[in-house]
């Protein structure tokens, strides 16, 4: 079996109302996803997303013709591309869906099948008062979630702080919550700066009374020594590494022993093998290993199944902030939208492969490409 060629196809859905991210200083009009298809000559097609996979007819050639089983092979030759150029993971993803494909099995079982489904969380996207905020948290708890993320805006941290405190009053303990401060990196263009150390800590102490369940990139991605330090104070579990661009990065912050919570989104950071390494290595160590999933449903599918299959956890993200950002919007492409269980997990699809099943327009509009 050879691979006879490799597609793409950006989508769009308009947001009316638009989501405002909140670490985006742009409110959000359009949700865009790329949809990547890898050919083979036996017919069967692998599916992935994530990044925008711009530029990448370049480097198509550097694969036409190869065995969709060399996986070693492929993932060495996108860590080449990702140094000269953009971070091309989703293709990975598409070529780990053909590999569960053939071998007829899904991937999560190929990467070890430690489990068949995650605990989810709702990783809530947008800034909200404290009275809605303690709505929306009792809302989601009603649905099924343990654990909720709520962001907080170090420019505006008593209006974060009293959202936390608000959620926390509601539910009391029947929720596990985190915080995310949205300190690592910045959008394209914005140039405002990360808090430093010293405020991190006083955040992360007022965090603490709260029982927050973990503090999320509370300092800039680089600074493996200050959070380090920060995680040694104690009180509060320190989270990151979503968009880590080397293994060896997210090597540096295991031997600094910076990190409880690892968080390589496998679609946009190092891709589905290298964050295996990171989780094996990070769990071995009594760290905790649950990938950012702030991409779409597909992008989603590529996190559980590594998580799944390497025994991650204690939960897996689950992008979800209603009325704002909803399975319907966020999984768009999809035919089904992802839907936690009956216990707050997200299950492995009982598919080979990631189990995806494109949208019957999506697959029209793709075929009128072709």
């Amino acid at each position: 079996m050879k691979i006879t060629g490799i597609r793409t196809k950006r989508l769009s859905r308009g947001l009316d109302p638009p989501f405002h991210a909140a670490w985006d200083p742009t409110p959000r009009r359009a949700f865009e996803a790329t949809v990547v298809l890898v050919d083979t000559s036996e017919g069967l097609t692998g599916v992935g997303s994530g990044d925008t996979m711009t530029g990448f007819e370049e480097f198509e050639h550097l694969f036409i013709g190869e065995d969709p089983l060399r996986m070693v092979r492929h993932v060495r030759v996108l860590e080449t591309i990702n140094f000269h150029a953009g971070r091309y993971w989703p293709l990975e993803a598409a070529l780990w869906d053909l590999v569960g494909q053939i071998c007829v099995q899904p991937v999560a079982t190929l990467f070890g099948g430690c489990a068949d489904r995650v605990p989810a969380y709702a990783s809530c996207g947008e800034l909200k008062p404290p009275e809605e905020r303690a709505e929306v948290a009792l809302a989601l708890r009603e649905e099924g979630f343990r654990a909720i993320k709520i962001r907080v805006d170090p420019a505006r941290l008593e209006e974060g702080i009293a959202s936390v405190a608000a959620a926390r009053e509601a539910v009391g303990s029947s929720m596990e919550i985190m915080v995310d401060l949205n300190q690592a990196w910045r959008m394209a263009g914005d140039v405002s700066r990360s808090i430093d150390p010293v405020t991190a800590a006083k955040i992360a102490g007022r965090l603490r009374e709260l029982d927050v369940f973990w503090l999320e990139e509370p300092l800039l991605a680089s600074d493996a020594k200050g959070l380090a330090d920060l995680r040694a104070a104690g009180g509060v579990r320190i989270a990151g590494g979503e968009m880590a661009r080397t293994l060896p990065e997210l090597l540096a912050y295991i031997e600094a022993d910076a990190l409880d919570v690892y968080q390589p989104d496998v679609v946009l950071a190092v891709g589905m093998m290298r964050a295996r390494t990171v989780a094996e290595q990070v769990t071995a160590r009594n760290r905790w290993f649950t990938p950012h999933t702030w991409t779409n449903g597909l992008g989603v599918l590529a996190n559980l199944h590594v998580t799944a299959g390497v025994g991650g956890g204690p939960y897996l993200e689950f992008p979800y902030d209603p009325p704002g950002w909803t399975p319907e919007r966020r999984d768009f492409m999809l035919a089904e939208p992802l839907r936690i269980d009956a216990d707050g997990c997200l299950r492995v699809p009982d598919l080979p492969g990631l189990g995806a099943v494109l949208h019957e327009d999506v697959l029209r509009d793709i075929e009128k490409d072709d």
